[in-house]
């Protein structure tokens, strides 16, 4: 995790204009417990800035425990920030339209937002949506008509902070649902293997009767720490390669499966992150699968979501991609079947399942956090897909 320190001075100087006004406007209507209330706040804020600039917290040595308490202090930092300054604009919106009400308004849109920041933060992450999906396909083998893969994604394991009874409520959900088969498509982990290792026993409990496949994510190539060497970067990945495997599960690193019934089979392919950042471009469908135009029925794994028309819907016929790694941006707003995320103004195909000329996506917008340890609205899901023989 990265500080942009020009950004959070110039915020930090928003900030102190903020709250010098604040304590000004409260000690002049005679509310100097409130005055002094904000103060403090403000002394609070300033203190964790300061904590989190002497921390190294690129540094592959620094615990993930400490690694979690910091992203816990910049949250709190913008959770004590970010009420106040909406606040402040509807105070201003009010006071320009010379209404008397403009102080008590902005003091409950304040603490409304300081409630829902802190829900999403404290609430929403041990919670679990399942989404049930059915696809239609016209490629799809008869034998394989109502054919049930559970995705699941995006699990970022060390941002529980040692919650383990999140992921065992996500494990035995997982395996409740009694799929055909079970996809991961990628981030297991934030930083670095050590975050997976307490739950070891866990991933090694998920089964379904054609197994259990996962690709690795943008996190899973350890490019989010300092090293000390190439040597124990790649050490770290190949551990947390190994930990896949010995739990069963089977990784498709630019390669495929063949999953049969009978005469008919499809072709499950998994390609390495294929997104859109410098660096990012490792996963090869050539070098995963030499038929992409066969007429084999095909699903693709793949970490981002990018790839899809970037690569698969050029270079392939591939029938289905299951994709993740958006978050939606671990903000959602729902109404209805409508949603929406500031994920859309990134990624075209940011959550759910989009067509193209009979072909299909599904992005799961997954379980875990990464930067704010938040999800307000994103609920973390589960995804259970249903293959439909078209008629």
């Amino acid at each position: 995790m990265k500080i942009n320190w020009v950004g959070l001075i110039v915020m930090a100087v928003l900030c102190i204009a903020i709250d010098i006004y604040i304590c000004r406007r409260l000690s002049r209507n005679g509310y100097r417990w409130a005055m002094r209330f904000n103060a403090l706040l403000a002394l609070l804020s300033g203190g964790l800035v300061i904590a989190l600039g002497v921390l190294p917290m690129s540094k592959a040595s620094l615990s993930n425990a400490t690694f979690v308490t910091c992203q816990y202090m910049l949250y709190t930092f913008f959770a004590i920030v970010a009420p106040k300054a909406i606040g402040m604009l509807v105070y201003g919106i009010g006071r320009w339209a010379k209404r008397r009400w403009a102080a008590l308004c902005a003091f409950v849109v304040a603490a409304l937002v300081f409630g829902v920041m802190w829900w999403g933060a404290i609430v929403t992450p041990g919670t679990l949506e399942v989404r049930e999906v059915e696809l239609e396909f016209e490629r799809l083998p008869q034998v394989f008509d109502g054919y049930r893969i559970v995705q699941w994604s995006d699990a970022h394991l060390g941002t529980y902070g040692g919650r383990r009874a999140i992921v065992e409520r996500q494990i035995k959900t997982i395996n409740s649902l009694h799929p055909d088969m079970i996809c991961f498509t990628g981030d297991l982990v934030s930083r670095e293997t050590s975050e997976a290792l307490p739950y070891r026993d866990l991933l090694a409990s998920l089964h379904a009767p054609d197994g259990v496949f996962s690709v690795l994510g943008n996190h899973d190539y350890d490019n989010y720490v300092t090293w000390d060497d190439e040597q124990a970067k790649l050490a770290d990945r190949k551990a947390l390669c190994d930990l896949q495997t010995e739990a069963g599960w089977r990784l498709l690193n630019d390669d495929y499966a063949l999953i049969k019934r009978g005469d008919a089979q499809l072709v499950l392919i998994g390609t390495e992150n294929f997104g859109d950042r410098v660096g990012e471009k490792r996963g090869s469908l050539v070098r995963a699968y030499g038929g992409l135009n066969d007429q084999n029925f095909k699903i693709q794994l793949q970490h981002n979501p990018y790839a899809w028309r970037a690569n698969t819907l050029t270079n392939s016929n591939i029938d289905l991609m299951l994709a993740g790694h958006t978050h939606a941006w671990q903000f959602m707003i729902k109404l209805g079947d409508w949603r929406w995320s500031p994920a859309s103004m990134h990624y075209p195909e940011w959550g759910g399942a989009y067509n193209e000329g009979g072909r299909w996506l599904y992005v799961n917008i997954g379980t875990g956090m990464v930067g704010p340890p938040m999800r307000i609205g994103a609920t973390p899901e589960i995804t259970v897909i249903t293959l439909k023989k078209k008629s």
